[in-house]
């Protein structure tokens, strides 16, 4: 009977034994992934951001379930976006979106999405007077354009709902002066029909935003340069209603009179 007492003392202390060992390697892999999160944090506190992506990396790829791995995976895309890397900001945007859409930050994925586009292509330069970013192409703002709204129909009282509402309003204003640059190249080489309807396009896509009244004189002048009196005619008026100061007013109010 003793010897039975004896084997059961001695496989519970192994299982404690066991469960010990077990204990210290978690609490090991534990302090591991602290220190490699440490690390990243404070490479992306100091503007190294390359640096802050390896940590990031490594953290994710050797404790891919551990408390670290969902933050390190927010702020990888958020390293990316730093970094100009726009791409990969949006591709780990993404993956923490898949990974994770009931997290109480996923907001803030979506979020990145569309600073990351936002941002796409810009310089110093573009601060300069003459560097228009309008005239850029303009699949990056439309991509940002995108992002932002879909974070807004989801999210609309987020903490970034404000921020990106302005974005918006930035963009559109930039889309519509991009489409006006088209319809003014249209006019000038004589191509009257697609200027004409590329104004139309602003009038039906980008109502309220600063490129309206002009796209309005470039209907106007290219249904002159056609001869579609009625239709330069009602163009002008509604130029006329709507913004009586325009130049192009007097100009083809002139022009009309003489024939």
């Amino acid at each position: 009977m003793a010897g039975r007492y004896f084997i059961v003392i001695c496989l519970l202390a192994g299982l404690s034994a066991c469960g010990s060992t077990g204990d210290k390697k978690d609490v090991r892999v534990e302090l591991s992934a602290m220190q490699l999160y440490r690390e990243a944090k404070s490479a992306l506190d100091s503007g190294d951001y390359e640096m802050a992506i390896q940590k990031l990396e490594s953290l994710e790829g050797r404790f891919p379930f551990g408390p670290y791995a969902q933050q390190a995976q927010i702020d990888i895309a958020y390293a990316y976006y730093k970094f100009d890397e726009s791409e990969s900001a949006v591709s780990a945007a993404d993956r923490f979106i898949k990974m994770y859409p009931r997290h109480p930050r996923v907001d803030y994925a979506y979020y990145i999405k569309g600073l990351a586009k936002f941002n796409q292509g810009h310089s110093a330069f573009d601060n300069l007077p003459s560097q228009d970013p309008a005239k850029r192409d303009p699949a990056a703002a439309q991509k940002s354009f995108q992002y932002f709204q879909e974070m807004l129909t989801r999210f609309p009282d987020s903490a970034y709902a404000d921020d990106a509402r302005q974005r918006l309003i930035y963009l559109r204003n930039n889309l519509a002066r991009f489409e006006l640059y088209t319809a003014e190249f249209y006019l000038q080489t004589g191509a009257y029909v697609a200027a004409a309807n590329r104004g139309k396009y602003i009038l039906e896509h980008f109502r309220r935003t600063p490129s309206i009244p002009d796209a309005l004189a470039i209907m106007a002048r290219a249904y002159h340069a056609l001869g579609l009196a009625d239709l330069e005619s009602d163009v002008l008026r509604v130029l006329t209603l709507n913004y009586p100061e325009h130049a192009v007013i007097k100009e083809l109010r002139g022009k009309l009179a003489q024939k």
